[in-house]
């Protein structure tokens, strides 16, 4: 790809450029929210961060392995989400969360996925008039008309996800009268769900006690019939959960769904969140309807084939932090290895996220949530303002330098450095737009390392061009002879400096990878910049009459050298002949 001279006209690489950066630029200003600003990180833009508390069954401390692993999973899901700048950190036993921006419910959703389980529905109270009909599992076949009704606005479904109607033979005909009497089952735990006054209901779910989670358990995942039928009874779905995220997975549970309406009774779990493999959401073209697909390892793929092989016609319940977030029916049995089709009245919104849930639900421990706080911008401004005089100094000083040393090539090195500058910059407001890439101190700090470096390819090709003019050779013979020598070491220094980037963004996590990314974004436009400006420019101002003028393009002193050169050896050659004359006559 490396030009050559007498192959194409340079004015043809320019001209490259210029359609390079009229469609940058373009899709700047004519495609997406049509903002001309990149996305900026915490530290520039302010955003929100949660702090989620680590709880355990027992009350201890939890391990750093499993707190390690959750960082882990949760920031794994931030990158499926797309929600770029935030960072993950441990304190403690806390996990930290900060997003940019000032949506809140963007880093709450972060952590709101916890514990997730499959369980078998062995009964489910009717759900209330007006809430959506079922979703169904396994891909439809011969599906039974489902009377779905949209979910009204401002209902409190989470991720907008349906949930079913019930076979009237499913539920338990157990009238709530007829049910043991609370002495039956354990006072405290019914006094726990129930009474308003008490401090699992009044408290926040980081005061929940080990005393509350053994007690709710006794109510909830008791194994005796008559106690679960108080449960189902008795279960306030509005108040705090002290279970939550704690429950057994090898006993029955009680749950409520996600949006209070429903109250169901669970069998043990049959697959753990963990093994679901993978998730995605898609439109069914042929039933007009969004649906969530997902896939299971080999265990828990050869688990849900013998489950819906035995339950064709019954429920399955997948429940996250002991709240059913989907009960979907299964309409046929799933052969080992095959994905599995979730279907319901679902929105695109609303299955992209089920679909999240599923696919990074499942987390080693169970975390309580704090408020929301917001993160100020200040510091990280003024570091910005900070940084951005140092760069504009060191820039400065850098044309000064070119204009000095290399007199009017000091204008192409700053020609060059504008247009390189513009297209980081129409290309950062598209990874802005394209990916969620925000751009925060330590990106900047790579920004300007990277223009440095395009400086510094500037540098070597105008050094290869003296060493030419002092081997005797013309500023215009001389220019494309540099430009071969020059090339090779440019090519080299960027593909080491992109290696180096490259590394570092894989080994890195946080700002350090911002920093990475924008190195290594810098160092390809510095290829970029060289091969279709710099050098095209330089061969232009070669052939020019002005520009090939000594006094103007700073290489007379090289010029100097060598017409000495060439008078020396001349007088050299000159002083040989006469006395190889002088040996003959005699």
């Amino acid at each position: 790809m490396a030009p050559s001279s007498g192959s194409v006209h340079p004015s043809r690489y320019l001209a490259l450029f210029g359609v390079l950066m009229a469609v940058v630029y373009a899709l700047v200003f004519f495609t997406g929210d049509k903002s001309p600003e990149p996305k900026l990180g915490i530290d520039l833009e302010g955003g929100t961060r949660v702090t989620l508390t680590a709880r355990t069954p027992d009350g201890s401390a939890p391990s750093q392995d499993s707190l390690k692993q959750a960082q882990q999973i949760i920031t794994t899901r931030v990158d499926g989400l797309g929600v770029a700048g935030s960072e993950v950190l441990i304190d403690g036993d806390n996990l930290v969360i900060t997003v940019p921006g000032d949506d809140s419910s963007q880093a709450r959703t972060l952590g709101q996925t916890a514990r997730l389980f499959i369980r078998p529905v062995i009964s489910a109270t009717q759900p209330s008039a007006g809430q959506p009909a079922a979703g169904t599992a396994e891909t439809p076949t011969g599906e039974q008309p489902a009377a779905e009704t949209p979910a009204p606005a401002g209902d409190a479904v989470p991720q907008g996800r349906p949930f079913p109607a019930q076979d009237p033979s499913a539920v338990d005909p157990t009238p709530a009268s007829e049910a043991p009497s609370a002495t039956q089952t354990p006072d405290p735990a019914a006094t726990a769900t129930d009474d308003p006054a008490a401090p699992a209901s009044t408290g926040t779910e980081a005061e929940q006690t080990a005393d509350q989670i053994t007690e709710a358990k006794a109510l909830r995942q008791s194994e005796d019939q008559q106690v679960q039928q108080v449960a189902m009874a008795t279960i306030d779905c509005n108040a705090p959960d002290p279970l939550q995220g704690n429950d057994d997975p090898a006993l029955p549970l009680v749950a409520c769904s996600t949006d209070g309406a429903s109250v169901y009774l669970l069998g043990p779990s049959i697959i753990d969140g963990q093994q679901i493999a993978d998730a995605s959401s898609g439109f069914n073209s042929q039933q007009s309807r969004h649906e969530v697909s997902l896939t299971f390892d080999s265990e828990g793929s050869n688990t849900w084939a013998q489950f819906t092989g035995a339950n064709i016609g019954k429920q399955a319940a997948f429940t996250l932090d002991s709240k059913v977030v989907s009960a979907p029916q299964i309409q046929g049995a799933t052969p080992a290895g095959s994905a599995t089709s979730i279907t319901g009245q679902f929105t695109a919104q609303g299955a992209t996220e089920l679909a999240n849930t599923l696919k990074y639900g499942s987390l080693p421990l169970s975390f309580a949530s704090s408020e929301a706080e917001t993160v100020s911008a200040t510091l990280g401004l003024a570091s910005l303002q900070a940084g951005l005089l140092a760069g504009a100094i060191g820039l400065v000083l850098v044309l000064v330098y070119c204009l000095v040393y290399y007199r009017a090539l000091g204008f192409l090195t700053a020609l060059s450095l504008i247009l390189a500058g513009l297209m980081v910059y129409g290309i950062l407001v598209l990874l802005g737009r394209w990916i969620n890439f925000t751009l925060d101190l330590a990106g900047i700090a790579g920004l300007i390392i990277g223009i440095g470096m395009t400086a510094d390819s500037f540098v070597v090709f105008f050094e290869r061009i003296k060493d030419e003019i002092r081997e005797g050779r013309s500023f215009r013979s001389a220019v494309p002879r540099g430009w071969t020598r020059a090339r090779k070491t440019i090519l080299s220094g960027n593909a080491v400096s992109f290696i180096a980037a490259a590394v570092l963004y894989v080994l890195a996590a946080g700002q350090v990878q911002g920093f990475a990314f924008t190195l290594g974004l810098t160092t390809i436009i510095d290829v970029l910049v060289v091969f279709l400006v710099t050098w095209p420019l330089v061969n232009l101002a070669s052939r020019s009459k002005f520009w090939s003028k000594p006094g103007v393009n700073g290489l007379g002193a090289v010029a100097e050298i060598a017409q000495e050169r060439r008078r020396a050896a001349a007088r050299t050659t000159a002083g040989k002949s006469a006395a190889d004359a002088s040996t003959k006559g005699a």
